[in-house]
């Protein structure tokens, strides 16, 4: 049975999960947004998304582009977890594995590093 949580609690950890991010990490994030989203409509059970132009590809061509997207699924992780302790462990990873696309670690090595 899906864990039940208010949007305003599951943002709260969303943010509270940036928030754990190294300040160097956390200042080198750019022009990017994170968003909370119910369900991916191609992808339903998908956790989260990164969409964008990883800074590991910005080339000097690179410029007035809108931000990189980084969405977290709420409902596919409310759906895989059975508390809310587990909530915010599997938010937090989901988080750090689609800011580590958006520096350009591909899904391979964030399996490698166990934030697969």
């Amino acid at each position: 049975m899906p864990v039940e949580m208010t949007r305003a609690r599951f943002e709260e950890l969303v943010a509270d999960a940036l928030d754990l991010l190294p300040a160097e990490f956390a200042s080198a994030m750019n022009n990017v947004v994170v968003l909370v989203e119910d369900r991916n409509p191609e992808d339903p059970s998908l956790l989260g998304l990164y969409e964008g132009i990883a800074l590991t590809e910005r080339d000097s061509t690179y410029g007035g582009v809108l931000p990189d997207h980084i969405t977290i699924y709420r409902e596919a992780l409310l759906d895989m977890c059975a508390d809310e302790d587990e909530v915010v462990d599997e938010v937090a990873v989901t988080v750090v594995h689609e800011i580590a696309h958006h520096f350009g670690i591909d899904d391979e090595k964030l399996h490698a590093l166990g934030w697969g």
